[in-house]
């Protein structure tokens, strides 16, 4: 099975079922999943089966939608049950991870879609829902091709490029945002060299990054999170590539533990960070990075997780931080599918989002 001709979340309509690649079996088992339920789909999100802010939308958004449709059989004509069953649902859904801000993007979205069709009963409410979550993934893969094509232009045939974690197809439908840049190169007939940061403690970089690049035949490494100075300092990196989980009004950027440090030694090296960030990750009433909510992890996926035996001392203290926050001033550019914003992000961020009220992907 060749897991780059596969979308990573999908909807069965015939099953009524949510499908994603679970990304905890890979890179050794490429397991497609159907999650029908509302525990199995809070559950997939919150144990990283489907992982990266904008995969987690779809994923919400195919989510409240299956929900929605077992509701329906049983408020067939109760309109006021329907929603009020909806609303606490997609409540549950909202409260498997906080940081990412798309899961709460795509859930309110899809509550707006049900309320603009009050009052058109239960059926034709559930046939808008399916619709909206249908253009959210669809929506997706049109911004994460647009984010390359922007991206694209910040690096040139031949360079080197680091990223951390994954932004990529895997934590997108397709193409990635951190990763779409290098996609987008590799169909232009560029070559590049890619650095993967292994990604400590969930192995994001090495499990998932370098074995999606590796399948699309592009030049690969594989490197632990301790060596990207190293790198650098060797000039082996002309750019770095990352995602996030949301970004602040500032230009603050919340992404994957270790992205901050990243970031503070390509300062020291003069490597240009981006981050590639959809409209639907900037958050422009979080006024700062501060704001950012930041989700704590269960200390066994450092200590327990990779080992046949535990690789620490029983009772050990255990800090374990699912992300860190890169401050603006070390952040070269964000890529998002309206253009590149720049320092300073207050201004730029706010001109993006007017362009995108001007325009819209078609």
């Amino acid at each position: 099975m060749n897991i780059m001709e596969i979308d990573t979340v999908d909807i069965d309509l015939e099953k009524n079922a949510v499908v994603i690649i679970d990304q905890t079996k890979l890179p050794n088992e490429v397991v497609l999943k159907d999650l029908r339920d509302p525990k199995e789909i809070w559950e997939a999100i919150y144990k990283l089966e489907v992982r990266g802010a904008p995969a987690i939308g779809v994923a919400a958004a195919f989510g409240i939608y299956v929900i929605a449709q077992d509701l329906s059989e049983k408020f067939s004509s109760d309109e006021e049950g329907f929603c009020k069953a909806f609303v606490e649902q997609k409540e549950y859904l909202n409260s498997s991870r906080p940081t990412a801000v798309n899961l709460s993007w795509a859930l309110n979205r899809m509550e707006d879609c049900l309320k603009a069709h009050l009052g058109q009963g239960v059926p034709a409410m559930v046939e808008a829902l399916k619709n909206e979550s249908i253009e959210i993934r669809d929506e997706d893969i049109r911004v994460c091709k647009k984010i390359g094509e922007y991206g694209v232009e910040l690096i040139k045939d031949g360079d080197g490029v680091l990223t951390h974690c994954n932004a990529g197809k895997l934590a997108t439908i397709r193409y990635g945002t951190a990763t779409s840049p290098i996609y987008v190169a590799a169909e232009r007939g560029m070559k590049l060299r890619v650095y993967c940061d292994e990604t400590r403690p969930l192995l994001q970089g090495a499990r998932l990054t370098s074995f999606e690049l590796f399948e699309s035949g592009i030049d690969t490494t594989l490197l632990c999170d301790n060596m990207s100075a190293a790198l650098m300092k060797q000039g082996k990196v002309n750019a770095i590539f990352v995602g996030c989980d949301r970004v602040a009004a500032n230009g603050d950027t919340a992404n994957k533990i270790g992205t901050s440090v990243v970031a503070t030694v390509a300062a020291r090296y003069g490597v240009p960070v981006y981050i590639a960030a959809p409209t639907s990750t900037i958050d422009m009433n979080c006024k700062t990075g501060d704001d950012i909510i930041i989700e704590q992890r269960d200390g066994k996926e450092v200590t327990d997780m990779w080992y046949e035996k535990p690789m620490a001392p029983a009772g050990v203290k255990v800090f374990n931080p699912a992300f860190d926050v890169t401050d603006n001033e070390l952040i070269a550019g964000i890529v998002t599918e309206y253009g590149i914003a720049r320092a300073p992000y207050t201004e730029s961020l706010k001109e993006i989002f007017e362009k995108k009220k001007e325009m819209r992907l078609s």
